[in-house]
């Protein structure tokens, strides 16, 4: 997770050039989500992690209550953390036991109705520099040296025996077919788990920064010369095993700044376009600045992707480390409006019972507005899309589809806590569903008109 840039920051920041964008400029014809029935999605979740664990005690800071209660406030969506090391300690050896904790969890999903993205998460490459990933045995410095930022890990990225582990990972064949074995055995092992999602391939990856090259022009060319036939590679190794689940591909997290991916083609039909949505200024502790331009300046970059390649977006993470700052709640009201203007979802970070990134609190209250993430949405259309948008101030959701002419008929909506009153204009009609969400039943082909009111 993107949490301190301040290395990159001010080079960054040079590099922007902000300008107003209308909300009808940006997203509207990024291609949606669906799921195996062919209903367009809407993602609403929050990431679960441990990092702290590992070995035996892998994963257990991870419970059931982090499913029941996230789906409780409305959200049917986990990115789920899971790293290489614990999965494979020692070459060709995969640990039995780290699999059946994964399983246990996506059980957890699959019992709350939660839908689950695996993440293969790194930060800083892995334990070899005192953080999670790549193990040890995948990890190739050349002797590079090595220091340590205690007060500004991020920076760690740019050190040179990382950057170089990087290299390795990309170019040397042996550690290219034990990261496509890696991703073989997560897929053969979940393909058919019903509360699985897709893969993402690789959390936050980063390369190798050439003297005199600038930070936006090496990540272009790192995710142009690297990242690209990686993805393909790690994309046909889950095709041996998982021929449905979507598969969901980063950028480096310099994009989180505004700056174009140079990401190529995926030559896969079930690609996920998946930034981040961090700011440096936000990361290292200051507030909300909506008049800077940075969330245009993200929306703009972020958006041109997947309309060349024709891919929906996912945001794998965002939110800042403290959400009680002054200018916080327009934050995360701009921020909701942004993210529903071109993705399909998002996973904020992160869903744990504390202080600072946490979306709540030890009691399990919603943190300093976080609840603002709250909102009614569609979390399945069966159907075409014409509009869906919520006004938190009239407390009003509206969703127009064109019902789908054969198939499935029912549609999903995802209300939080509280009283709502969902009608049908059209040749529909509201049906009963489980607690927290409404269901609609619309004859195939009619025109139909959802409308959620807080009570």
């Amino acid at each position: 997770m993107l949490r301190a840039m301040l290395t990159a920051g001010a080079v960054l920041t040079a590099l922007l050039t902000p300008a107003a964008t209308r909300a009808d400029e940006t997203g509207q014809d990024v291609p949606r989500l669906t799921d195996r029935q062919g209903r367009v999605l809407t993602l609403r979740g929050w990431n679960i992690e441990d990092k702290v664990h590992r070995g035996e005690e892998a994963l257990t800071a991870v419970t059931e209550r982090h499913l029941r209660d996230l789906r409780a406030r409305g959200f049917d969506f986990a990115r789920l953390l899971v790293f290489w090391d614990d999965l494979e300690p020692e070459p060709g050896r995969y640990s039995r036991g780290y699999l059946r904790k994964i399983e246990r969890i996506l059980d957890w999903a699959r019992r709350h109705d939660v839908k689950v993205v695996i993440d293969a998460h790194q930060d800083v490459f892995g334990p070899a520099f005192g953080h999670r990933g790549m193990p040890e045995w995948a990890t190739r410095t050349d002797g590079l040296p090595f220091t340590a930022h205690p007060d500004d890990w991020f920076a760690e990225y740019f050190e040179p025996a990382v950057q170089r582990a990087f290299t390795h990972l990309y170019r040397d064949e042996d550690l290219r077919r034990a990261q496509a074995a890696m991703w073989r055995t997560l897929a053969a092992r979940f393909a058919h788990h019903p509360a699985v999602l897709g893969y993402d391939l690789i959390n936050e990856p980063m390369g190798e920064q050439r003297p005199g090259e600038d930070l936006a022009t090496a990540a272009r060319r790192i995710e142009r010369e690297q990242l690209t036939p990686l993805y393909n590679r790690l994309a046909e190794a889950v095709r041996s095993a998982d021929r449905d689940a979507w598969l969901f591909v980063e950028p480096t997290p310099i994009v989180g700044e505004g700056v174009p991916t140079g990401l190529g083609r995926v030559h896969d039909p079930r690609v996920v376009y998946a930034p981040h949505f961090y700011n440096a200024a936000m990361e290292s502790g200051a507030d909300y600045d909506p008049g800077a331009g940075w969330m245009e300046a993200y929306e703009r970059a972020v958006t041109a992707y997947p309309r060349r390649y024709r891919v929906p977006v996912v945001v794998g993470e965002w939110g800042p480390p403290d959400s009680s700052l002054p200018r916080m709640n327009r934050f995360y009201r701009d921020a909701m409006a942004s993210l529903g203007r071109y993705s399909s979802g998002w996973a904020g970070y992160v869903w744990c019972y504390g202080g600072g990134y946490c979306a709540v609190d030890g009691t399990g209250a919603f943190r300093a507005n976080k609840e603002l993430t709250a909102e009614p949405y569609a979390e399945a259309v069966a159907g075409t899309v014409r509009f869906a948008g919520y006004d938190p101030g009239a407390g009003v959701y509206r969703l127009t589809y064109r019902a789908a002419p054969h198939g499935p008929r029912t549609t999903t909506l995802s209300l939080p806590p509280g009283a709502w009153r969902v009608t049908a204009a059209g040749d529909a009609r509201v049906v009963p569903g489980p607690a927290g969400r409404a269901r609609i039943l619309a004859a195939p082909g009619g025109e139909v008109t959802v409308t959620a009111t807080r009570g």
